[in-house]
């Protein structure tokens, strides 16, 4: 005689839990905890303030748990599955996306670029304090006038005997203003090579950029590098070519996958709530068909956007999840997102425009979600060429 099965649990229709192990529930739980009490009851103040108040004591804080560049072995990195690296961006983003990005930024962009590319002085200089979160860093590929075609780059790196002179600036760079490193893309003679930068160094500097109107409890900045002198040995020894930009690029977009299904489960879940306790016409809005059919469908959009992270990321673990894959993931997911989070506020009425809830604020989070690490038509054409064979970028 088979086994009961368990009782329906709306936070968790499709018993995805069952799917994980008992370290990947710690892991989400540890996050969670983290989040509730360090994120949650200050996000809305930092997102209208437009700021990130100790953003490096939060590193710091990050650090301690094991989350910056927990997907990475050695040099103090956690080493950690990729699945459980993708709960853990759930449970940040489901706090905030501007979290997530500090987090991402960190371990899979400027961490993973010298985990993959550096040399071993590099790795052993950097990685081990920004595993920690007593460094961070930032990742300067995208230009004013180079986003999704960083071939155009501007940026130049020049020999001067040993040394090399970098040049240019960079634009929409996470973490830029409060970074020890920059890793720092830009072309030479030789083709796109990748350099690591101490933000201390002469000619660097790194403005903040603001009137954002998404992810503001975040930072964002401009890199300006006005002759910037470096050692031969700045170089990322590993990285030739636009193709060592373009890995780093795939590890981050891994981790939005989970991430804007963490924002999206987090606007399920207070619609959910607020249709609970929201009475009109005598009895609570959950009651009435209409509420109903929308929680119905954003549950499964919600739900199967976490299957399908959770597909991504096992093949992740086995060596088999490809860059198209990744397209797939960034692109379905992130726009179901934000459908999600949209019909999500309706449920709310005029209330869901307002901070007290987290719906607007990943409403607009995503936008930007939407657009960075490769924006929906770039994604789109690039399951397009693996579907066709055909290249259709130019």
């Amino acid at each position: 005689m088979s086994a009961k099965p368990p009782p329906f649990r709306p936070a968790d229709p499709l018993d995805i839990d069952w799917l994980l192990t008992e370290e990947e529930r710690a892991v989400r739980e540890t996050v969670q905890a983290w989040c509730t009490d360090r994120v949650r009851p200050h996000v809305g103040r930092w997102f209208e303030e437009g700021e990130l108040p100790d953003a490096r004591g939060l590193a710091a804080e990050l650090g301690e748990l094991g989350l910056l560049g927990m997907h990475l072995t050695g040099y103090g990195c956690a080493g950690a599955s990729a699945v459980a690296y993708g709960i853990a961006c759930t449970e940040l983003e489901a706090a905030d996306s501007g979290i997530r990005s500090l987090v991402s930024v960190q371990g899979s962009l400027a961490m993973y670029a010298i985990w993959r590319f550096g040399s071993e002085e590099q790795k052993q200089h950097w990685l081990p304090r920004m595993a920690a979160g007593a460094a961070i860093g930032c990742f300067g590929l995208t230009e004013p006038d180079h986003g999704s075609d960083p071939a155009g780059m501007r940026t130049t790196a020049r020999r001067d005997g040993s040394d090399w002179i970098l040049s240019g600036r960079k634009m929409w760079i996470t973490n830029g203003s409060i970074s020890d490193v920059a890793i720092v893309w830009a072309t030479t003679p030789e083709g796109v090579r990748g350099f690591v930068v101490p933000t201390d160094t002469a000619g660097f500097s790194a403005p903040l950029m603001l009137r954002k109107l998404s992810l503001r409890a975040s930072v964002t900045s401009e890199l300006v590098l006005d002759e910037v002198r470096l050692p031969s040995s700045a170089q990322l020894p590993e990285a030739t070519g636009l193709g060592a930009p373009l890995r780093c690029l795939s590890e981050a977009r891994y981790g939005i996958i989970w991430g804007a299904m963490g924002a999206a489960r987090d606007s399920l879940d207070t619609a959910r709530e607020y249709a609970g306790a929201r009475e009109q016409f005598g009895r609570p809005i959950a009651g009435f068909q209409l509420t109903q059919s929308k929680l119905a469908d954003l549950t499964i959009d919600v739900h199967k956007g976490l299957l399908l992270a959770l597909h991504l990321g096992r093949l992740k673990d086995a060596g088999r999840l490809r860059n198209e894959q990744v397209s797939f993931g960034k692109l379905d997911n992130v726009r179901t997102a934000i459908e999600v989070c949209r019909t999500a506020r309706t449920i709310l009425g005029a209330n869901g425009i307002s901070l007290e809830y987290p719906i607007i604020r990943h409403m607009n989070n995503l936008e930007s979600v939407l657009t960075y690490e490769g924006t929906s038509e770039m994604h789109t054409l690039i399951l397009g060429q693996a579907l066709t064979g055909h290249n259709a970028f130019r």
